[in-house]
């Protein structure tokens, strides 16, 4: 996923890839508040999904009490999550911890990423040691957030997206699903954390 430097930089690890789910102006962006938006899966959230086509031949998929995946995580009606592959995902962690992580899109750039601690406000200011989120974001990889409208609460489903819609090209935005407003992220590789 990367070139890493060698030696890692002082007080950094090498860990299995883990992967950032970011908001932020990927073109000009190269530091910015908002990190506390920002969530990270330590382990690859795709193959632990759920395809959007078994929520639709399953109907009670995620409903009533069957809300637990056979990966062993628990799907949230109203906040969800789907991938360029059209698998429904668990969520990640928010936020991500404050610290240092060895970043890359899979391209030219690797570089460390600098997440602060929460200011008074609760904001996390973050910053790239070179390059710009686009530069650290992974294309092929697409993910989005979606939450049903005011009024669909526990009435929407993964169900309600086109299956026809994946896979996502790379870079594209995520299709929306039927009744839910949706949240576009990068996803970045992480391939070193603090020790």
């Amino acid at each position: 996923y990367g070139k890493l430097p060698s030696p890692l930089p002082s007080g950094m690890r090498r860990v299995p890839t883990q992967f950032i789910a970011a908001l932020g102006n990927p073109t000009s962006s190269s530091s910015d508040a908002g990190a506390e938006q920002w969530g990270i899966w330590r382990v690859d959230p795709g193959p632990r999904g759920v395809y959007v086509q078994d929520f639709q031949r399953n109907p009670s998929l995620g409903k009533n009490g069957n809300s637990k995946m056979k990966a062993g995580w628990e799907f949230d009606p109203n906040d969800f999550w789907i991938e360029e592959f059209g698998r429904v995902m668990e969520k990640p962690d928010f936020p991500v911890s404050p610290g240092r992580y060895m970043v890359t899109g899979g391209r030219k750039v690797t570089t460390l990423l600098t997440v602060d601690p929460p200011d008074g406000r609760g904001r996390q200011a973050w910053r790239l040691e070179e390059g710009t989120l686009y530069d650290v974001t992974h294309l092929p990889c697409r993910s989005a957030r979606y939450f049903p409208k005011p009024g669909q609460e526990g009435k929407r489903s993964p169900a309600d997206s086109n299956w026809n819609d994946f896979p996502v090209r790379p870079g594209a935005d995520m299709p929306s699903v039927k009744g839910c407003d949706k949240q576009d992220y990068a996803v970045l590789f992480v391939v070193a954390v603090e020790k």
